[in-house]
């Protein structure tokens, strides 16, 4: 039997979604050469398929864009919902050291691969 890639046999898939900070008075927020902070979320969504991953995907992205007051100023803001990025099946199931992400890098010279990570507990900041 032939397996489908996109397609998880448990059941589960990782879903990104891209937000960008805006402050709602601001003449810019909808300028396609503004810039903007932004954030990448990621998801986990027990789905049928692709489709309805990313259907669930869109309903907790939507759910962390209404607008609010920020800063001592209170100023209006909101994260606005990009969208998707990603949607990517699970293939095992879920425990301890499950993989459920890899990423493919060019071939690089090893000196710099032990640059790209650093001492146990770099990565939080």
């Amino acid at each position: 039997m032939k397996h489908d890639k996109n397609l998880s046999p448990v059941g589960w898939y990782v879903v990104s979604y891209l937000l960008r900070f805006v402050e709602l008075n601001d003449d810019r927020k909808d300028d396609d050469e503004a810039r903007f902070l932004s954030w990448e979320n990621t998801i986990l969504v027990r789905a049928r398929n692709l489709d309805d991953a990313y259907e669930k995907g869109m309903t907790v992205a939507r759910e962390n864009v209404k607008p609010y007051t920020g800063g001592p100023d209170g100023v209006p803001v909101q994260w606005k919902l990009v969208g998707i990025t990603d949607v990517l099946p699970i293939y095992e199931k879920l425990r301890d050291g499950a993989e459920i992400l890899w990423t493919e890098r060019a071939p690089r010279k090893l000196k710099n691969l032990k640059q790209m990570v650093g001492p146990k507990g770099s990565f939080r900041q």
